[in-house]
């Protein structure tokens, strides 16, 4: 087996080589004076089985190129296999048409990877599991649920509380995580009723006494999340964390966050968590290091990883 990191998230790859006892392949990943990216394996990879581990996140363009580049440098050194492991998949809210003349641009970011030369994804939290359809390849979605559960379980009593999905369209994701601690649902009905207008955020189920926990894929500028965390509590929930797969947390998404009246934002490091991230005292990352550590393990071991969350 062979680790090959780029530059998107290097403590993350790092960490997963120390789960599986493996030191990352020597690799160099630079750019020339024009920002073209140049890469060179400095190991002898002929027969491997690879493993390309890269977030596609800010900036977002530079990481793709990155590992396009690195797959296509490992095929033509006639790697055995070649998987590309991506936490965070960027451009995944690009999966439909939302209006005509627009791209799908999910499905094209999947047919470069495949096009690239990889034989297999490893990805975590699609932010619509359908995207998994886009690839022509065998792709496997984890689930950071296992490892938010069992945070949950340490910092909250399980009785009081109230899974909350911060919109419709995350349902699917807010019920899964509810089921497995046990505890009921609500739903925020977020609309906008007229342009330039803020939104009216209703909230479906009773919240009021609740401790409440707010579940989605991925924070992106914080609006959202905080406006659904102050209408929680509105309704009489005593106390709003939120419990979010992908930081992206771009512009002022940060401040936004540490000035609202959450307890606590909980992300994975999915994506290289930034210095104001580090030192926001209401943001906590959890490693995700050993779920897709051991998801490359079965891999390679060409054993079950859906048996991971079952």
């Amino acid at each position: 087996m062979k680790l090959v990191a780029g530059n998107s998230n290097r403590p993350l790859a790092e960490a997963i080589g120390a789960y599986l006892n493996t030191p990352l392949t020597k690799c160099v990943v630079r750019r020339f004076a024009d920002m073209e990216i140049f890469v060179e394996i400095e190991e002898n990879v002929r027969g491997e089985d690879a493993f390309v581990i890269q977030s596609t996140s800010y900036p977002a363009n530079d990481h793709m190129m990155e590992l396009l580049i690195i797959i296509d440098a490992l095929r033509r050194a006639s790697a055995r296999r070649i998987t590309a492991v991506i936490p965070y998949y960027g451009y995944a809210r690009q999966d439909r048409k939302p209006g005509p003349r627009t791209p799908i641009s999910a499905k094209l970011v999947a047919n470069l990877i495949t096009r690239a030369g990889a034989d297999r994804v490893l990805t975590l939290d699609l932010h619509a599991g359908q995207i998994q359809g886009f690839f022509d390849i065998p792709t496997d979605n984890l689930y950071a649920a296992p490892v938010m559960v069992n945070e949950i379980k340490e910092n909250f009593e399980l009785g009081n509380l109230m899974v909350v999905s911060p919109d419709v369209g995350g349902v699917v994701r807010a019920r899964g995580l509810a089921k497995r601690i046990g505890a009921p649902l609500a739903i925020i009905d977020k609309r906008r009723e007229r342009p330039g207008e803020s939104e009216v955020m209703n909230v479906i189920g009773n919240v009021e006494g609740r401790s409440c926990i707010l579940v989605d894929d991925i924070v992106d500028s914080g609006g959202t999340l905080c406006n659904a965390a102050e209408a929680l509590l509105e309704q009489g929930a005593t106390e709003v964390s939120a419990y979010i797969s992908h930081g992206v947390l771009s512009g002022g998404a940060v401040a936004r966050v540490t000035a609202s009246n959450m307890n606590a934002l909980v992300i994975t490091d999915s994506i290289l968590p930034t210095e104001a991230v580090r030192v926001a005292h209401n943001i906590r990352v959890l490693s995700i290091a050993p779920l897709i550590g051991e998801a490359i393990a079965r891999t390679a071991g060409e054993k079950s990883v859906s048996s991971l969350f079952y």
